[in-house]
């Protein structure tokens, strides 16, 4: 078999090859640090987990794409587990689950793909869907693209997965890499695999819609940093697919730049959280503060990455979700129904009412952990742990402040041409902000004014020192409204999460059957004869 024809070494595959490398480059520093105990063995799954990765993005052959993609389940169940702690095993079996059943779709859908192709090739025909198989065959792909990247209702392994996997293995796979290899594999299928018709386009932006809301309104009441960022990790799939769903080189292009701003922000995000939970043996919002004055160098990473995160202008996380609304405005205009045009426009809404609510559960971790009263004394981590970060936030601010001639050009080789429209010029805000900001430092220098502390308040009535008002209790009235209260214990007893729901129904069927299968011969004998009077009347009717 031709070499050429089992491989592509494309713009594309390339440009998300790179950060495949450069993560585990990031990620392998800092394990030498906090990675205490079996290193050997991570490392090797470490490896392997690149290898596969690698081997995902450059097949472009069927077969070769599904043993890839089949081998990451296996390490990233070894990672999660890797100190066979009671909860990190049953989250490796949950997700071991998941992203294994979603490899069957995906394995399915490259059948079909197959079939309707004639080609063991993911690139060499572009496949119309335009009848029930062709639909089939691109919603089994995406589904196992969605389990991989976190996209909802797939999602439910990876809040999870950040409470009780090592913070590394957190910032390697959920953060970066499964997020690099879902929609790497989604844009490749929108861009070389399929004519998506208008239903294909809509079931994407309403998941992408969905996804962004119901993640970050998760987000926001929880009081852990890890499981916080675990649905800030889901939320932000949603704006990457909204992009992609708009088939268009603008939208897709904002959703490849989305996928990689993501992975490294919230990689940042995930490291300076294992930074703070290193130095104060917890991650729980009640039990920090005042970290700042003792850990500024992951103070500051970390308030470069909650901002980008957030879409603060000039960061990268503005510019994709720029790009993001710019694609969605574009293909409302492109609509004839206007029944299809609010559609759009509610997704639109979506993306932007949720980076809001992502501005405010950032805020709440910022004050919780770094700002108020000292509740646990703690130090700067070492240079192992500090370097990643620092790269990672530096970054954030590159990518954001020179988009244009850096990233974006890879890019746009990677997806095609797209023109983007607005006043938006990043240097020149950046330029304007840091101006202000110097303007600012001077007029209070050479002013009258100064600094004075004056007693808290609360209620009209002056706060006791030994009191404090905890951010995080604040939040936490958003999960008493009443429309809300109701959702959020459903969702507190899983009611969304699909793993469990599927278990259920396991459970029942299962139980049946054992009250079917018991043994008494005039049973089975009943159960012939229904048997045979099925047949009959499938084949004599």
């Amino acid at each position: 078999m031709d070499f050429k024809n089992l491989f592509i070494f494309d713009s594309l595959s390339k440009l998300v090859g790179f950060f495949i490398v450069l993560f585990t480059i990031l990620i392998s520093i800092y394990s030498a640090r906090f990675i205490k105990s079996r290193k050997i063995t991570y490392y090797i799954w470490i490896f392997l987990t690149a290898i596969m990765s690698l081997g995902v993005i450059f097949a472009d052959n069927l077969i070769l794409i599904t043993i890839f993609w089949g081998f990451l389940g296996l390490s990233l169940f070894k990672l999660i587990n890797l100190y066979d702690d009671e909860n990190a095993s049953n989250t490796a079996k949950k997700t071991f689950i998941i992203i294994g059943a979603t490899d069957g779709f995906l394995l399915f859908g490259f059948l079909l793909y197959n079939f309707l192709t004639s080609s063991m090739s993911l690139t060499a025909n572009k496949l119309i869907i335009n009848n029930s198989l062709s639909y089939v065959s691109f919603i089994f792909i995406a589904i196992a693209c969605f389990a991989k990247a976190g996209c909802m209702p797939m999602h439910t392994w990876i809040p999870e997965t950040a409470k009780h996997a090592p913070l590394p293995v957190v910032a390697y796979l959920p953060a970066s890499l499964d997020k690099l290899l879902g929609i790497y594999l989604l844009v490749r299928i929108v861009k070389d695999s399929f004519f998506l018709d208008i239903t294909a386009k809509f079931t994407l932006i309403i998941a992408g819609a969905v996804t962004v809301i119901l993640a970050v309104m998760m987000a926001i009441v929880q009081h852990d940093i890890k499981k916080l960022l675990g649905y800030h990790a889901i939320s932000q799939v949603g704006y990457m697919v909204l992009g992609i769903g708009c088939a268009t080189p603008i939208g897709i292009a904002a959703g490849l730049f989305h996928m990689i701003n993501h992975a490294i922000y919230k990689c940042c995000l995930f490291l300076d959280a294992g930074n703070v939970e290193k130095e104060t043996g917890t991650t729980e919002l009640h039990n920090l503060g005042g970290l700042a004055r003792f850990m500024p160098v992951t103070f500051t990473t970390f308030i470069i990455a909650a901002f980008s995160i957030s879409g603060i202008p000039p960061l990268n996380g503005f510019v994709s979700k720029w790009m993001i609304y710019q694609g969605l405005s574009d293909f409302m205009n492109s609509l004839n129904s206007y029944n299809l045009k609010i559609i759009v426009a509610l997704a639109l809404l979506s993306a932007l009412i949720g980076s809001g609510l992502t501005l405010a559960s950032f805020l709440k971790v910022i004050s919780s952990v770094f700002l108020g009263n000292t509740r646990k004394h703690a130090k700067e981590s070492n240079f192992f742990l500090l370097l990643p970060v620092v790269v990672l936030a530096f970054l954030c601010i590159i990518f954001g402040i020179f988009a244009y001639s850096t990233i974006l050009k890879s890019i746009e080789a990677a997806t095609g041409n797209f023109n983007m429209t607005g006043l938006w010029q990043p240097i020149g805000a950046t330029a304007l902000i840091a101006i202000s900001i110097v303007v600012g430092l001077i007029i209070f220098k050479f002013s009258s004014q100064t600094l004075r502390v004056s007693p808290t308040y609360t209620g009209g009535e002056e706060l006791n020192p030994k009191e404090e008002v905890k951010i995080e209790d604040f939040y936490a009235t958003i999960s008493e409204i009443p429309f809300l209260k109701r959702i959020y214990a459903l969702a507190e007893n899983k009611a969304f999460d699909i793993y469990e729901q599927l278990k259920k129904v396991t459970f029942v069927l299962s139980g049946l059957l054992k009250k079917l299968h018991n043994g008494v011969l005039p049973t089975y004998l009943i159960w012939c004869l229904i048997g045979m009077i099925g047949l009959f009347f499938v084949f004599f009717k």
